[in-house]
């Protein structure tokens, strides 16, 4: 009977052995897990307040919590991973939130210059810092020591909490630092890896993604946010064309395509010469110089050539966008994954103008005062078929500058120099570099520079960055006109194309002066001209956009039996207005134009996929094998493709 009456006392006795030992154990905890919290909810609204985007302000965590939690979280995420690894709190949030801070800095300044925020892909950047991007971008930095000594504070106050600060807990957890770390850094990687359920947190119904407006989307959902969101879009496989609409296109077109194909080629091809002008655009489509005469050399030489407005896909920067479309005939409208092509599209070889030209017979050379690796280029240019590439080591030592980049009057020289008086037909495709931003290093004729008027109202450093611009961009002109006169003295035909790749970043003067049209700054077309420097034809005026324009200089040059860019000029006036910069307002599509954007983007991308010409020969009929006409001597070996030392 003893057994049973002490039973119950047994339990009891057990149940206060077990306390006192995991009281105190809990005790310890608690407080470090509420510590933890406070932390990670100080770090949102710091991030709140770093951010200051309408929708993710600090207020915003009682009405719509997700918003700012969700921009703060990949930060959180860093920090606790962080704290796994240090064992110290405010070391872990401070350096997170320094790195944070650092993207909004960066972000700042690219608003500041290119009126739009940061994207995922220009992260790629970081890879072009030692190939020439450096130089090139360390100019964008601010000149105020105040920044940096912010920076060196921040470092020096994380040393210290380093050094400090104790650990919130043992070193040593029986594996759970491990699993945590484990964790945090899974999340982390299917984060930065694009893994799609994130968007499960990231919805972009929910956290208002507008893939047409990344300041939009930035503005209702914080930066950090919005660059998750867009990753995670680019991040999806890319869209397959669908080939039953393009065939579709393809046949309703198939009757002019044939009579396109049936004429024959120019007996005699001739040299042509594509200049590619940084940041050139006439500053008449601007309201304060509406009634000005800037640009004397390109009005002139558009009274007899084909000239107008030019629609590119980019603004204040991305060259290689605009240079992408024009030597592939391809639409980066049709490609969002293609943020920046020749850093993505890999070393296959691509279907391009510069592989017709080669068809052809043409020697074909790329001209840039840069270094070659920059953007990527000395691997992209094998990849879209040039011969060579003659880069700044191959200028003369004594080439000039002007400002902080060589001046266009030493490209002119070098395309002159690459120019031969007889062999095979010659494709020269030049890439300026003089007008390149930013617009605060003087340039060499400081007294030229300040003579010329701005308009009311642009004062300061506004004024000063759009003079130096005008200074470079004037230099531009000039040598459209140097370099027509001086082809027009040769013996050989030869055809001119030369026009800007995007507008300068001036984002401050636009929105003080505006635009002629009323229109968003991003939304500005630039200019473009085509004329033959021999002969005295009639002017032409028409828009178009960067991607059409090798299907125009092939029609010109004689060359006629390229299908798809005989495809090109006659469907591209109806798509032309359409090309525009990331985040700028979109054009009204009518039924019909959506139908016919729609189809060519799966002509497009069977094109990139090499897929199109099988296609295009079934519908169309067998191509007749290109006419190699062109100078009498015979085409030279072709060499491979280098920076020529």
């Amino acid at each position: 009977m003893a057994a049973p009456l002490n039973q119950p006392h047994d339990k009891r006795a057990s149940a206060s052995a077990m306390t006192p030992s995991s009281t105190p154990a809990l005790r310890r905890t608690t407080p470090r897990i509420a510590l933890v919290l406070a932390m990670a909810l100080v770090f949102v609204l710091l991030t709140s307040l770093l951010d200051g985007g309408k929708g993710v302000l600090p207020l915003r965590l009682l009405d719509q919590p997700r918003f700012p939690i969700a921009n703060a979280w990949p930060g959180l995420l860093f920090a606790g991973l962080l704290l796994v690894m240090t064992r110290r709190l405010l070391l872990s949030f401070g350096l997170a939130y320094l790195l944070q801070g650092l993207i909004y800095g960066v972000n700042t300044l690219k608003v500041a210059n290119l009126g739009m925020p940061l994207l995922p892909a220009d992260f790629r950047m970081v890879g072009q810092l030692r190939k020439g991007g450096t130089h090139l971008l360390a100019g964008y930095l601010p000149h105020s020591p105040w920044p940096y000594l912010a920076l060196v504070a921040g470092v020096l106050i994380l040393v210290a909490m380093w050094r400090l600060e104790p650990p919130l807990f043992a070193r040593r957890t029986g594996g759970k630092r491990l699993a945590a770390g484990g964790a945090l850094l899974l999340l982390l990687g299917s984060l930065f890896g694009g893994w799609s359920g994130w968007t499960t947190v990231y919805n972009g119904r929910v956290l208002w993604l507008e893939p047409w407006s990344a300041a939009s989307t930035r503005a209702h959902a914080g930066l950090v946010s919005e660059l998750v969101m867009f990753h995670l879009q680019y991040a999806k496989q890319k869209p397959k064309p669908d080939r039953a609409i393009a065939e579709q296109l393809i046949g309703q077109s198939a009757d002019a395509l044939r009579q396109h194909l049936a004429m024959p080629n120019a007996a005699v091809l001739p040299d042509i010469v594509v200049v590619q002008s940084e940041s050139f655009f006439d500053p008449s489509i601007m309201k304060g110089y509406a009634h000005s005469d800037l640009t004397p050399n390109l009005r002139r030489l558009a009274q007899h050539g084909i000239s107008g407005a030019l629609h590119v896909p980019t603004f204040g920067g991305g060259t290689i966008r605009t240079e992408f479309e024009v030597l592939t005939g391809l639409s980066l409208r049709y490609f969002d994954n293609l943020q920046f092509p020749y850093l993505q599209i890999g070393r296959k070889p691509m279907p391009s103008l510069v592989q017709v030209l080669d068809e052809h017979g043409y020697a074909t050379v790329a001209v840039h005062g840069n270094d070659p690796t920059f953007w990527n280029r000395n691997t992209a240019f094998k990849t879209l078929g040039f011969q060579r590439f003659v880069s700044q080591s191959a200028f003369p030592p004594d080439a000039p500058n002007d400002g902080k980049y060589m001046a266009d009057s030493a490209m002119t020289d070098e395309i002159m120099r690459q120019l031969k008086d007889s062999g095979p037909p010659q494709f020269i495709f030049a890439i300026s570099i003089e007008a390149h931003g930013p617009y605060d290093v003087e340039p060499r004729d400081t007294a030229a520079r300040d003579a010329i008027a701005v308009p009311a109202g642009i004062e300061g450093k506004d004024k000063r960055e759009l003079q130096t611009y005008l200074y470079h961009m004037q230099h531009a002109d000039q040598e459209l006109g140097r370099l027509a006169d001086l082809l027009a003295k040769r013996q050989r035909p030869a055809l001119l194309l030369f026009y800007g790749d995007h507008l300068p970043g001036l984002a401050d003067s636009y929105r003080i002066d505006g635009f002629v049209d009323g229109g968003d700054m991003l939304a500005q077309a630039g200019t473009w001209l085509l004329v033959d420097p021999r002969a005295a034809g009639q002017p032409a005026h028409e828009d178009t956009a960067s991607w059409l324009l090798p299907g125009k200089l092939l029609a010109a040059a004689g060359i006629h039996d390229d299908p798809y860019f005989a495809l090109t000029e006659l469907v591209g006036p109806q798509l032309a207005a359409l090309t525009r910069a990331p985040g700028a307002p979109q054009p009204d599509e009518g039924t019909a134009t959506q139908k016919l954007d729609q189809s060519m983007a799966s002509v497009e991308q069977l094109r990139m996929n090499r897929k199109l010409q099988p296609l295009l020969a079934k519908i169309v009929g067998s191509v007749a094998p290109a006419s190699m006409a062109h100078a009498p001597s015979p085409t030279p070996t072709a060499a491979p493709v280098t920076a020529q030392p």
